[in-house]
């Protein structure tokens, strides 16, 4: 049966393979009011698409949305990176997903919880990606500890629920979570907008320059927009009426013509300079004081560009720290080592082991690799020979033009044991107290102890409760107290 003659000028629906669609009304079936036929291959395809049009949603960062832009250098720091991107004078096209942590796919989001950062530039070396979030620390240093923390902030398996007890079990039997806790906790783990919050790399990376000197660096994309947050009660009325905010406000704010901007700034440490820090460097809890490493301006990114299809784009982007270019490689980190394989699992398993063809992935330069084959692969390899060494004219590394991205200066092994003993100042509880002390004004430290209190009321187990306010008195005597009191413990 094909649909009658058409009354306006739109073009013919076709199936998937391009040919002309029978009709978008009505279903084959054996006679008027008759059974369905199989050979109604229309209305088979159909329901066979829209069954399998989800993909598994992320474990972690599944609510957010993003955008297109461009990162402009706008001061020279050739002298600690020949990475292209940040040579001067240099554009390169971007692309930026924002994010919540814990919550899913359908969560508001406006939930108290850190948001994710990620960006993609696609350089003429290649895709480089950083994975971030919009405070400067996490809430460990190890990786064996990430999975199960993910977990204690997810949902309970026994009803469903998210499950604040589970929350303050793991935070308060984990001392090094102190630091992150108190800016999840504090106006930063409600921001206003994705526009209105700070980007922080978190890791620590290295910037090598043109002739092998060595960095280690700590990016810092500040927000052009300000600074801005919205209380509890603010959150929780929007998280009821619009749990979309903060998609909806990045994309309107796009297209009406208000692109938002953040200007990269860096902080530096001589690779020398790590073994006798007074902390350790690495550890993904720690920030540097910026009277130790001042903040060094780079350039500015804009974001111009909402996507075309948001699941094309935003939800099949697959950010990936192991994504490296000449001139930038990792440090010791435990966790950011972690996550070079981590992350580019994850894309395999959830979009399949040739996402990189997607379009929000596919680098803007040639690719020239000997990877071929597995699912959905639509490019050739483009090496004339899918073997190396070949005599075809295949792609090879000279051996003077080799970047050695995982050197570190000395014995990689030794390196990573001496960053991980203790220094003078590796104790858990000094940076998030300097944070509420030094950092936070009264007005702010009063939002943090509301802002606890409300988030253990719902706390149902008295040892888990006990212990966490002795974290907080930990953290800082004084807050702890109040703390207690506005639960009645004081």
């Amino acid at each position: 049966m094909v649909d009658g003659p058409r009354t306006n000028s739109n073009p013919h629906t076709t199936t998937t393979a391009g040919s002309p669609a029978p009709s978008d009304e009505q279903s084959l079936s054996v006679g008027r009011d008759g059974p369905l036929v199989m050979h109604d291959v229309y209305l088979i395809e159909k329901m066979a698409q829209f069954n399998r049009e989800r993909v598994p949603e992320r474990v972690v960062h599944a609510k957010g949305s993003g955008a297109y832009g461009t990162f402009r250098v706008t001061n020279d720091v050739s002298a600690y990176t020949c990475a292209d991107l940040f040579q001067p004078g240099r554009e390169t096209p971007m692309l930026a997903r924002f994010s919540t942590v814990a919550g899913e796919m359908g969560s508001p989001d406006t939930w108290r919880d850190p948001r994710g950062f990620a960006l993609k530039f696609y350089t003429q070396d290649g895709n480089y990606d950083m994975v971030g979030n919009n405070t400067p620390v996490f809430f460990m240093r190890d990786p064996q500890k990430f999975q199960d923390f993910i977990r204690s902030q997810k949902r309970a398996p026994q009803s469903g629920l998210r499950d604040n007890t589970m929350q303050w079990d793991y935070w308060s039997l984990s001392p090094e979570s102190a630091h992150q806790v108190t800016w999840l906790m504090g106006d930063r783990g409600l921001p206003k907008s994705w526009r209105h919050m700070d980007g922080f790399s978190s890791h620590t990376y290295m910037w090598i320059n043109a002739e092998g000197r060595k960095y280690w660096v700590k990016y810092q994309f500040q927000t052009d927009q300000g600074n801005d947050f919205l209380t509890q009660e603010e959150a929780e009325r929007i998280s009821g009426s619009d749990p979309d905010h903060h998609r909806a406000d990045l994309f309107d704010a796009i297209d009406r013509g208000e692109y938002p901007s953040w200007t990269l700034k860096v902080q530096l440490m001589p690779v020398e300079d790590a073994e006798q820090y007074r902390f350790n460097p690495f550890d993904l809890t720690k920030v540097w004081p910026h009277a130790d490493y001042p903040l060094i301006e780079v350039g500015r990114m804009t974001l111009d560009q909402n996507p075309d299809n948001h699941f094309i784009h935003i939800e099949q982007a697959a950010f990936e720290p192991s994504n490296l270019v000449p001139g930038i490689g990792p440090s010791p980190d435990k966790m950011l080592l972690a996550r070079l394989f981590s992350y580019a699992d994850t894309h395999r398993y959830r979009i399949g082991v040739n996402y990189n063809e997607l379009p929000p992935n596919q680098p803007r330069v040639a690719v020239r690799s000997y990877s071929k084959d597995g699912s959905m692969r639509s490019v050739p390899p483009n090496v004339g020979a899918v073997y190396h060494p070949n005599s075809y004219g295949g792609p090879d590394v000279p051996q003077q033009e080799k970047v050695d991205q995982a050197s570190w200066g000395v014995e990689s092994g030794e390196l990573v044991r001496q960053a991980y003993t203790l220094h003078r100042d590796d104790d858990d509880f000094v940076q998030p107290r300097a944070l509420i002390r030094d950092v936070m004004d009264d007005a702010a430290r009063s939002r943090l102890v509301n802002n606890v209190v409300g988030h253990l009321s719902s706390v149902d187990d008295d040892g888990v409760l006990e212990r966490a306010l002795q974290y907080w008195r930990n953290i800082d005597a004084e807050t702890g107290d109040r703390i207690a009191a506005g639960l009645g413990r004081g």
